[in-house]
């Protein structure tokens, strides 16, 4: 069996040592690094070969590994080669010397490595071509190795790196029998289970996308785990991903992979948690003056990696903390480091979509045999507009510039000539709150890079400073503003808003199916599942699938006699005509509550809309409980209000809650803890400036510019709501739908069989 390895990560793996620092250092350039890589092999003459790949197979008695990796360039001189390996740096030149980081001469010696011995070269030359970003100055350094020292250096890297190789062997060897053995863990496939199991499974096959409607109770996640798992085990597919919006859909991924294993499976998965959440230190910085975890992180995380992948399987939360904890290393970049070694990753979309956050580690490479598993996957929608979209408000950089007059005259000019390009950018509003254009506002750019520039040797430079937080946060800013610059399209606006005495200038991603797809090609597969993925021809255009990729709707297993569905179409709950609706609205509420004793939840638009029918209804109806959700819950809060819910109740609770809140999805409350949910309008996003703009978009592009922006996003808020009555076979209940445009054509047409 063959194991493939980088270049890049044998090195880092095999030779980092020493502490995590975050302490600012400039590393926030990369996209600056590319450039002014790609604009130096540009430089060169004939002689310089650029992004040469390079690899070669080391055999040891029982396994094969293969190192490859991209050298930045090869000289051809007379009588020499050279590699050149390319490092791009914020730090004065004068201060980089041949011994200012060892990993960059291993990284160059392993390509040199590898290129004399294809050549038979008896000797070799290694330069490291330092280039610093704000003046594009140039320093070189180089040395020459003869090829027995080269191979002696290479050998002793990879003979470090065998016991993972072969750990690394002997579990996917292990894996994969288990795989191979693994059935169906139930006794029999619920109707549609097994249709929607061998539609992933030919779909990861096909190395297509598929999109999948499923009412709850088909049993989503164990029937698109299983197939991915046995493709897998096929050596169809190298690494899962499983992507979800929510924690609770987290949960139920874990709790399926728990019923695998029972049945034998051997598969190491991780689930990933946000840094904020994990951390020991949370009121310490980064680093190893004021952490214990940071210090000597690198000298002591190899071993708790061995001891962790060798003893466990299901690497959760509580796993990666009690071995970090024992090896006294940071708990959240030992989880990055562990999930190179895991076969399925649980984790937030941001992991694998947004340009700021997503997992490096894993995208070096443009194509990768990883299989993506998108849960609820009408959530990631608004998620991807979100992460390709970036604002900045011209407050921040007046009151930036106002505190750095007398700190650092420099950086407070070139704020002082960004938000001179806001006022200009204001005045394009004319007597309007807003101006939208298709252009982007180039002439911002040049000063908000010169910003990066000045704020970064600041940063780098005072890092004691009590200035400093406040800088780096807009630094931050400014840097995420300009990476979705790079990503500017026809599928993108900018706009400028008068908001709250402030001015907001927008790049906005209007259409994320371009980016996404990016993405999702990248991977083998893709499954994009959800309860309400209806209509499914929008969330296939929206999310980045094409012509060529699947779709499959399923019909709910569930008895459709154990669902009452009501309408009631005579009330209007159009924004102008609320008011007039309020008396009408609870006594509806109370008549439903009637269907029989239980628990009742009834989903508003809005929490004033909802506070207002709540007041009526507990004026007139005093005699029945109720409970109502407000804003900001925390989540003893929210777990309080949930446990209201108790099954087989001697009293009604009625509950009022908000469409497309904390309660209107991905909560399970089974048996009789709830008996019916009325759904009061049809959901529609406030109309708003972005949803006006979306509109106007997609009416240009395809005629659907209502659509796209109000009524299918408003629609999904009542499926998801709806969908909270029936949760298994033996669950009955009621679900009453108030509002007169449910019986239009248009929005009946939406529905799944089962709510018709």
């Amino acid at each position: 069996m063959n194991i493939k390895i980088s270049v890049r990560e044998l090195v880092e793996f095999i030779l980092r040592s020493g502490d995590i620092d975050s302490t600012y250092r400039g590393k926030n350039r990369m996209s600056d690094g590319t450039k002014i890589h790609s604009k130096i092999q540009k430089s060169m003459d004939e002689n310089y070969s650029s992004e040469v790949t390079l690899k070669t197979e080391i055999e040891f008695s029982d396994l094969k590994l293969r190192v490859a990796g991209r050298a930045d360039g090869i000289i051809k001189e007379e009588e020499k080669i050279i590699i050149d390996e390319i490092k791009s740096t914020t730090r004065d030149l004068e201060k980089i010397d041949e011994n200012f980081n060892d990993l960059h001469w291993a990284q160059a010696k392993c390509y040199g490595y590898i290129y004399a011995k294809d050549n038979e070269l008896s000797s070799i030359d290694i330069q490291l071509t330092y280039v610093e970003l704000d003046t594009e100055e140039i320093k070189k350094i180089r040395k020459s190795y003869r090829f027995n020292e080269l191979e002696i250096f290479f050998k002793d890297l990879t003979d470090r790196y065998y016991i993972w190789a072969k750990l690394s062997r002997d579990w996917i060897e292990k894996r994969d029998e288990s795989i191979k053995a693994l059935e169906f863990p139930f006794d029999r496939y619920r109707k549609g289970q097994r249709k929607l199991a061998v539609g992933v499974y030919r779909t990861i096959e096909e190395k297509k996308k598929l999109f999948v409607e499923a009412p709850t109770g088909i049993g989503k996640t164990i029937s698109t785990l299983f197939p991915a798992i046995k493709a897998i085990g096929e050596n169809k597919g190298e690494k899962m991903f499983y992507l979800t919006a929510k924690t609770i859909t987290r949960t139920v991924a874990e709790d399926s992979f728990d019923i695998l294993e029972k049945k034998g499976l051997e598969f190491k998965r991780i689930t990933l948690t946000a840094k904020d959440k994990i951390c020991f230190e949370k009121d310490k910085t980064c680093n190893p003056d004021e952490c214990k975890f940071a210090k000597g992180h690198f000298d002591r995380v190899n071993d708790a990696i061995y001891e962790l992948i060798t003893k466990e399987d299901n690497v959760s939360r509580e796993t990666i903390e009690k071995y970090a904890k024992k090896h006294e290393v940071c708990p959240f970049e030992f989880s990055l480091d562990l999930s190179i070694w895991a076969d399925g990753i649980i984790c937030d979309y941001n992991y694998v979509f947004d340009p700021q956050a997503k997992l490096k580690r894993f995208f070096f490479e443009e194509k990768n045999k990883y299989i993506y598993l998108i849960d609820e996957a009408h959530n990631l929608v608004d998620r991807a507009r979100e992460m390709f979209s970036a604002e900045l408000f011209k407050r921040d950089i007046l009151d930036m510039k106002r505190l750095f007059k007398d700190i650092e005259p420099k950086i407070s000019k070139i704020l002082d000539r960004i938000n001179r390009e806001f006022l200009k950018l204001k005045k394009l509003c004319k007597d309007k709150d807003y101006h939208i254009q298709k252009e982007e506002v180039e002439d911002i750019y040049y000063p908000l890079k010169k910003f990066i520039k000045l704020a970064d040797n600041w940063l780098i430079e005072n890092g004691d400073k009590k200035e400093h937080a406040d800088l780096l946060d807009l630094y931050f800013k400014i840097v995420s503003f300009l990476r979705v610059s790079e990503d500017y399209s026809e599928k993108f606006v900018t706009y400028i808003e008068r908001k709250d005495k402030d001015i907001l200038v927008k790049l906005f991603c209007l259409d994320p199916s371009y980016l996404l797809s990016n993405t999702l090609n990248s991977g083998l597969s893709a499954i994009l599942f959800s309860a309400t993925l209806s209509p499914m021809e929008y969330f296939k255009d929206i999310l980045g699938g094409s012509k060529d990729d699947n779709m499959m709707k399923l019909e709910s297993p569930f008895d459709r006699e154990n669902l009452k569905v009501v309408i009631e179409d005579k009330i209007s709950t159009k924004y102008r005509n609320r008011k007039y609706s309020y008396e009408k609205l609870a006594d509806k509420i109370y008549q439903a509550s009637k269907y029989k004793k239980g628990n009742y939840m009834a989903f508003f638009p809005s929490y004033k809309y909802m506070q207002d029918v709540y007041e009526v209804f507990i004026e007139r109806y005093s005699n029945i409980a109720t409970i109502i959700q407000f804003g900001g819950m925390k989540e003893e809060e929210r777990e309080e209000f949930l446990n209201k819910f108790i099954d087989k109740p001697k009293e009604t609770l009625v509950s009022f809650a908000v469409m497309g809140g904390i309660f209107s999805e991905g909560i399970d409350l089974k048996g009789e803890r709830l008996t019916g949910a009325i759904v009061v309008g049809v959901g529609l996003p406030k109309i708003c400036l972005e949803r006006n703009i979306i509109r106007d978009y997609f009416n240009e592009k395809n005629g659907l510019g209502y659509e796209y922006a109000y009524m299918y996003p408003g629609m999904n808020k009542v499926l998801q709501a709806a969908g909270r009555v029936i949760r298994t076979e033996n669950d009955k209940g009621i679900v009453c739908l108030i509002d007169e445009r449910f019986s239009y054509k248009s929005y009946k047409d939406i529905f799944p069989p089962h709510l018709r």
